[in-house]
């Protein structure tokens, strides 16, 4: 983290623990979390709870990677009582690290397998397939249709043109690393093969995974890997850009919440998990425009989503297996892939 980052860090938190050493009636009924979702998305929802439950949430945002390393430092004297939204391979490799206190919400029996943990260290909020997203300038001026296979992002036209998110920090590209792994059986050296031919490809990897919808929204990049959600969002801000998914499959990661052990106000954090795992809080995505397909099995999903999704090939991160080689592989991406030389 740059001296700079470090500095509005430490002033956020200033903030969370002056606020609840200062306003004592509203510490009551306060609790802090770290999002990962970015804040456009976590301010309405956690805005609605707020409405709900009359139970303030002060959040600081990070993307996956800083927010786990986050939590891991300060395991023994959280600062925050909830770990919000974000891949859930980054919440299994955090059980693997004893942060996280067991919690079941009352929607908890209801949720397919894949959507909790079974001891309760996690539960689903939402589910986030990846997608190829390209600018249809690009495609157009490069007679090229959009891309169907993994290996249609390894044609030369794209030298350079695509941008996608780095695995260091962000959560979405340890989902894009684990559907490459899986398309490939789980071979890995034939899946990082791929990885080393497709960064010939790459403009910049991104600190943040919708990092570089924007850059292939206005043309700067002809395409990218992104969690729908965000290329969506580019969508309907009106850029003309393309969704595809490749025919050999690619991820989705359900996006979870937790409680952190030693929490200091675990009963509101749990209060916080019974709302966003229930229908309440996912049936107000299309509200306000946000593309998460619901964990809940008793909200459907927008229509309009659901027609961009059809006939696509989606297969679920395993999110053991993820959790349990997470640093493993994206250290091995760090070496291999980030940091080739050729």
């Amino acid at each position: 983290m740059s001296r700079a980052r470090a500095g509005l860090y430490r002033l956020a938190i200033a903030v969370l623990t002056a606020t609840t050493l200062t306003s004592p009636a509203v510490a009551a009924d306060t609790l802090n979390a770290y999002s990962i979702w970015p804040e456009n998305w976590a301010r309405p929802m956690l805005q609605e709870f707020e409405q709900a439950t009359g139970i303030k949430v002060n959040f600081v945002r990070f993307s996956s990677g800083e927010a786990l390393a986050r939590v891991i430092a300060e395991k023994g004297n959280p600062q925050v009582d909830v770990l919000f939204g974000g891949p859930v391979e980054t919440f299994a490799a955090g059980i693997k690290e004893g942060i996280f206190e067991p919690y079941k919400p009352p929607s908890f029996g209801s949720l397919p397998a894949r959507f909790k943990q079974g001891e309760g260290y996690w539960v689903a909020i939402a589910d986030d397939p990846l997608v190829f997203m390209t600018n249809a300038k690009f495609l157009k001026e490069a007679s090229l249709k959009p891309p169907a296979s993994w290996e249609d992002l390894l044609n030369p036209a794209y030298k350079g043109m695509l941008q996608m998110a780095d695995a260091r920090t962000s959560g979405t590209a340890v989902t894009r690393i684990f559907s490459i792994i899986e398309v490939n059986g789980r071979n890995e050296d034939k899946a990082f093969d791929y990885m080393k031919k497709l960064r010939r490809n790459v403009q910049v990897y991104t600190k943040s995974g919708g990092g570089g919808t924007l850059p292939v929204g206005l043309g700067q990049a002809g395409g990218g890997i992104f969690f729908i959600v965000d290329a969506l969002d580019t969508k309907a801000k009106g850029y003309d850009v393309v969704i595809s998914f490749p025919r050999e499959g690619i991820g989705t990661s359900a996006e979870a919440i937790a409680l952190l052990k030693g929490a200091k106000h675990p009963e509101l954090g749990k209060k916080l998990i019974d709302w966003a795992t229930s229908p309440a809080m996912q049936s107000l995505f299309a509200k306000h425009k946000i593309n998460f397909v619901p964990a809940s099995p008793e909200v459907k999903v927008e229509p309009s989503l659901a027609e961009v999704l059809k006939g696509a090939k989606i297969f679920p991160i395993d999110d053991a297996y993820a959790g349990a080689n997470r640093k493993r592989v994206v250290d091995r991406w760090i070496s291999e892939v980030l940091n080739a030389k050729e």
